[in-house]
Formats: C-alpha cells, structure tokens, sequence
C-alpha cells in the first residue's frame, strides 16, 4: 500500500518566506569571526617580510648574553639563590614583546596615510572588532618573539620549564600583555595623530616602562617612589607571572592575569573611541 502524497504547500506560506526574510544572526555572535579575520589579515604582512622578526631577535640576545652573564658573575642583585641570567630571562621576554607592541600605531597611521583605514570604518565590522584584531595580532607576532628568545634562553642553559600548561599560560600572558601595549601605542596614535610624535613618544616611555618595572631587579632594592611606579606597571604583572610559570618562584598569578586582562579591555575600550578620530 503506496503512502499518501504529502499535502502541497499553500502559496500564503511560500509568499511569507519571500516578505520575511530569515533573521540575520545578532552582531555579537560575528564579532569573533570578524576579530579573526582582522587578526588573519595582519598575520599576513608576517608571511611577506620576517626580517622583522630576526631585527627583533639581536636584542633580547645581547641582553642575556652580555648583561645577564656579567650580572650573573658579580652578584650585584639580590635574586633569593636564583642564577641572575635566570631572573633575567623572564624580563626580557617581556620587554622584546612590549618594544613590538609599542610601536604598533605607527602601522594604523600609516594605514591611516594609504586610505586602508577608511575603507575598514565603512564596512559592518565594529571598530572594537579592529581594534582588537589588530591587539591580537600583535600578541600573536609578540608569542613569536618570545619564543625565539626562549630558545636563546635554553641555549645559554637557563633553567626553564617545558609543562605544555605552564608553558600555554606563557603565551595567554604574553599576548595579554602585548595585546595591551599595542591598543596603548593607537590610544596615542589616536591623539597625536603623527608618526613622528608617535616615534618620540613610543621612546620616551619605553625605557620607563622597563626600567620602572621588575623585569632586571627586584622590587625590594628599588626606592619607594619607584616601587609605586612598578605596581601601577602592567610590565611588572607580565614579568611576575612569566617568572612564576616558567621559572617556578612565587608569583600572583590569578592577580597578574587578571590586571593584564582588564588592562587589555581597558586598552582595546579607549582605542576603539578614538579610531574615528584617527581616520578624519
């Protein structure tokens, strides 16, 4: 016995699936695609030229292998039996990844100068959703750097941990903190509006921002008005939990990840409100 055809469509259905179209999906579920794309996009400049990265590497590499060696052999800093070399490390690590991200508003001004900026404000994409690709991406190019100043790190025989966990919470926090520096550099990027202020900016505070930090000496041989300095620092929150995870000293690592993560916010907040700015 053959079943009964099925009832055939009323035509009042088919006109009201032409008059309502389906409901587009709310603009929060795109937002993490659109902050991937972004990221993606500025990932792909890497793919073409990695000469900065190799520039980038010189640095950190003359610091552990001249300043950190030296240091270590004079015992000048008080680093509780921890090689000097090994206190330094975690430092460096933070500073290369700061001295990436710090200057990343150059690249939007310039975007700004090529016209690439305007066509990026008219699309849907929200400007939170640039700005945060682009902090992403500087964490992400940051994550690399660090690496390479690992290996250099390991090479030179400091004692660092290979955990994959503690090693997964190196990265968060290296891109936490990158993610914050680089939304710093477009926050001024979107009030002096220059790449040459932007320059002379950038180098006046990045050698506070490592020298007021616990990225080469302790916070009890500094002075009290720096000590202060330091805690108001995101850099020292990033150098804590980095020696923390990778060389195991005590460290606040619930208190470091959470003034980086609302820092980053923080950050990617005052960035967005003054992108429009940057594009007039």
């Amino acid at each position: 016995m053959s079943e009964a055809p099925a009832a055939p469509r009323t035509v009042s259905a088919d006109i009201s699936l032409l008059l309502k179209p389906p409901e587009p999906r709310a603009g929060w579920r795109l937002l993490p695609a659109r902050v991937v794309a972004m990221c993606a996009v500025e990932l792909q400049k890497l793919r073409h030229d990695r000469t900065e990265l190799y520039t980038r590497a010189v640095q950190p590499a003359l610091w552990l292998l001249i300043f950190g060696q030296t240091f270590t052999r004079i015992k000048a800093i008080p680093t509780h039996g921890i090689p000097y070399i090994d206190y330094l490390a975690p430092g460096i690590i933070a500073q290369s990844a700061m001295f990436i991200a710090i200057f990343y508003g150059i690249q939007i001004i310039w975007e700004r100068d090529a016209g690439i900026l305007n066509k990026l404000l008219v699309t849907p994409t929200p400007r939170s959703a640039l700005t945060t690709g682009k902090a992403f991406a500087a964490g992400v190019k940051s994550l690399i750097q660090a690496v390479v100043v690992i290996v250099i790190a390991a090479l030179l025989g400091v004692s660092l941990t290979w955990n994959p966990l503690r090693l997964l919470g190196v990265g968060a926090i290296v891109i936490l903190g990158s993610a914050f520096f680089s939304c710093l550099s477009m926050t001024i990027a979107g009030i002096v509006l220059s790449r040459d202020r932007l320059m002379g900016i950038g180098q006046a505070i990045t050698m506070p921002l490592f020298f007021g930090s616990n990225a080469l000496y302790p916070l009890s041989v500094m002075p009290g008005w720096l000590q202060a300095v330091s805690k108001v620092n995101p850099l020292s929150y990033e150098v804590d939990a980095l020696r923390g995870l990778l060389l195991g000293t005590p460290a606040h690592l619930a208190l470091d990840f959470g003034v980086l993560a609302v820092a980053a916010a923080l950050g990617i907040t005052a960035a967005s409100s003054l992108l429009g700015r940057l594009a007039r």
